[in-house]
Formats: structure tokens, sequence, C-alpha cells
């Protein structure tokens, strides 16, 4: 049976440096084997983001890993041009940069971490392998709009009936693919629209990368997908887009279930890395002492 070998993703940008740093520095401490990461940003944000680079740490431009035809709108924050589409959306660029770096990194296994992401525990990357196949995480069925959305699109472009029950979930901060997969998935795109695949997610007002994969190899690949299910999230989360206070953060990190190797408190709290990044630390540093 072949070894897979990993490489974790985290697309970010400037104002969520110092959440992507600490991140930097939790894979670093606590990933193993050692992996590459590599760390997505606009072109105007490289030489922030060039001081994270080492000798496992690659910095790659959004820029670099799209087609010349797409081309940011000058002084524009969120638009793109597009010479064969219509203008597209920041938020469709980040989901297609994510589907896009199969093109550009040739690791049997992909996995995405938010920048908002911090790793607590020692966490094993083979510990995502069982019996050869790749965990994919995928929640029971709910309505959030978010998820019917990505649902809806995904079932268009892969020309997939709409169901009238609520759709699995396929979306959370640290996501795993087969690098093979997204590979299968550009012809299938293509095959359906006789469009370059990135020209036909560019076409998308809506867009879930996750839910696009998971769709797809659910559907298509099934058995021959090389996944396996798993529910539990692996990460514990703050979703709110509102402030904790001290005794919150302090009581949020105190609270860390066992079988989570991460956290994650959404940039979109209003919490500076400052109010909590001694307390994440501090949780750090006794999981360390207490594996040694």
């Amino acid at each position: 049976m072949k070894t897979l070998d990993f490489a974790i993703i985290t697309p970010s940008y400037a104002p969520d440096f110092k959440r992507c740093q600490l991140l930097s520095w939790s894979i670093k401490e606590f990933v193993s084997p050692s992996v590459n990461h590599y760390i997505i940003v606009d072109r105007r944000d490289l030489p922030l983001f060039s001081q994270l680079e080492g000798p496992n740490t690659k910095i790659l431009t959004v820029e670099s890993l799209l087609p010349w035809w797409i081309q940011r709108i000058p002084f524009s924050k969120n638009g793109w041009l597009s010479l064969k589409t219509l203008p597209i959306r920041n938020w469709i660029i980040q989901q297609m940069v994510k589907i896009a770096v199969a093109q550009y990194i040739e690791t049997d296994v992909l996995i995405f971490v938010d920048s908002d992401t911090t790793f607590v525990r020692p966490f094993n990357l083979q510990s995502l392998i069982r019996d050869g196949k790749v965990r994919l995480f995928k929640e029971p069925p709910y309505d959030i709009e978010t998820n019917l959305n990505g649902h809806k699109t995904a079932n268009h472009l892969l020309s997939i009936p709409n169901l009238n029950s609520p759709p699995f979930g396929y979306i959370g901060n640290i996501i795993t693919w087969r690098r093979d997969n997204v590979l299968k998935l550009y012809k299938k795109l293509e095959s359906i629209s006789g469009k370059s695949w990135i020209e036909t997610l560019a076409s998308s007002w809506h867009l879930s990368e996750y839910v696009l994969y998971g769709v797809f190899v659910d559907h298509f690949l099934n058995q021959e997908s090389g996944h396996y299910h798993d529910a539990e999230k692996i990460s514990y989360e703050y979703w709110l887009h509102q402030p904790m206070s001290d005794e919150q953060l302090e009581n949020f990190f105190a609270e860390i279930p066992s079988q989570h190797v991460a956290v994650m408190i959404s940039s979109k709290a209003g919490i500076s890395v400052e109010q909590y990044q001694s307390l994440l630390k501090g949780v750090s540093k006794a999981n360390t002492a207490l594996c040694k």
C-alpha cells in the first residue's frame, strides 16, 4: 500500500496576518510528519507574508494560480475582471483558487486549514488515513442557506437533480481532499460545460468549493473515491460574529475537548489575536508537556 504524502494549504490576507502567523507556528510545533505549508495571498500582500517563508513554508500568490484572462480590477478591493465571463466576485476567486492548487502542488492529500485556526495538540497527519483511505468531512444534512446555495450550484455544475431534502454538509476549517480526485473533477466539469473548468466556475454566482468536491466524489466516484466519511470535528470552534470577554476566552480554552487538536476563533468575531495569544500558547505548552 502506497504511503500518501500531504500538503497544508491556507488562503489568507493582510488583516489575518497575525492569525496566520500563529497557525504557521503551530504547524511547526504540533503537526507531524514534517509537511509543506502553502499560504496563498494576493500579490499586494506578498511582502508582508514573505516573512513567514521558510524551509517548509511557501508563499503563493492568488494571481499565479489564475489564468491570464482573470485580472484584479484596478483600485478595487473585491472585484476581478474576466475576459471570458462577467466580472468575478472575490469570494468566488477564493473558492476557485483552492480548487486550482491541485495543478501546482503535486502531493497526494491536500489539507485546507483556515488562517484563523491554530493547532494546540500534537497531530499526526497519518491519523487522517484509514486503510489507505483519506478522511472526508461529511456532516448530517442541514439547511443553512450557504449549504443550500452550495449544493444548488454543485448540482447545476455537475448536472445532478436537486433534492427536496436538506443536503449533507462538507464545509469546515480543516478539510482533506485527494489531489487525484480534484483532477477528475476538472475533467467532469469540462465534459459537461464544454469549457475549461476554471471558466465554468468563474461563471458561478454562488460556489462552495468544499460542497462541489464532496458532491462530486460521493455522487460519481463513491467507493472508488479513496475516502472514508467522518462527521466528527477535530477543531474546537467559535463562529459567532461578536467578541468574547476575557473570562469567556479563558473558559473557551479551558473547555477544549480532548479529541480536538485545534481551535478556531472566527476572524469575524472582532477578537484581536493579542487578546487570546497567551491563553492559546499556554494551552499548547501544557499539551506539549503532557505528551513528553
